[in-house]
């Protein structure tokens, strides 16, 4: 990957992830289809491209921007607004900083097997480590549970796990081979020119 874009570059890639994120987020207020949601796949590919800490903390606020203008228009939605939100921080962090992690390897989407290893490797172990903290920061502090301990609260969640591992996979899958179809075709438009 290279070690910096263009400024040019770095506003499409952020205009594509604030797209994206209000696509997916806010249970589908904005849109008739209901997408799963995108946001760690999108905090990845943040810290991939984009890399500053400010970036992260502007798709932050949006997604908070967005998931309390959904609850205003839809109060059933606000279930999840107390005070564990603010564990997505840290859950969302853990996707970011995979995506710097990945941004210093110098050929994160080539079609070899090392990178495609890292890219799945890296995408799996922060999807799973952004779950256990979301999770355990909603049931420890959303106030809507009885009041116990982190090992009963680690016993509580895991049924939503193959969900959230499996839209995550599914993103993450759908952008390296789009990005991969893009590198394969664009030495055909060249070879034309």
């Amino acid at each position: 990957m290279q070690n910096s874009l263009s400024v040019s570059k770095q506003l499409l890639f952020a205009a594509a992830i604030a797209f994206f994120m209000l696509l997916t987020r806010g249970s589908h207020v904005l849109t008739q289809v209901s997408l799963p949601d995108a946001s760690l796949v999108l905090f990845l590919l943040g810290g991939l491209l984009l890399k500053r800490s400010a970036c992260f903390a502007g798709f932050f606020v949006l997604a908070t921007v967005i998931d309390f203008s959904a609850a205003a228009f839809d109060p059933a939605q606000s279930f999840c607004l107390t005070n564990s939100y603010w564990g997505l921080i840290p859950a969302y962090g853990v996707m970011w900083l995979g995506g710097l992690w990945l941004s210093k390897q110098n050929t994160v989407f080539a079609p070899n097997l090392k990178a495609v290893s890292a890219y799945v490797l890296v995408s799996l172990i922060t999807t799973f480590l952004a779950f256990v903290i979301s999770t355990q920061t909603y049931y420890l502090f959303s106030g809507l549970f009885p009041a116990e301990g982190l090992i009963e609260s680690m016993q509580r969640g895991w049924e939503y796990l193959s969900n959230w591992m499996g839209f995550a996979a599914m993103y993450f899958a759908f952008v390296w081979l789009s990005v991969a179809l893009w590198r394969s075709i664009k030495p055909l438009q060249t070879s034309k020119a």
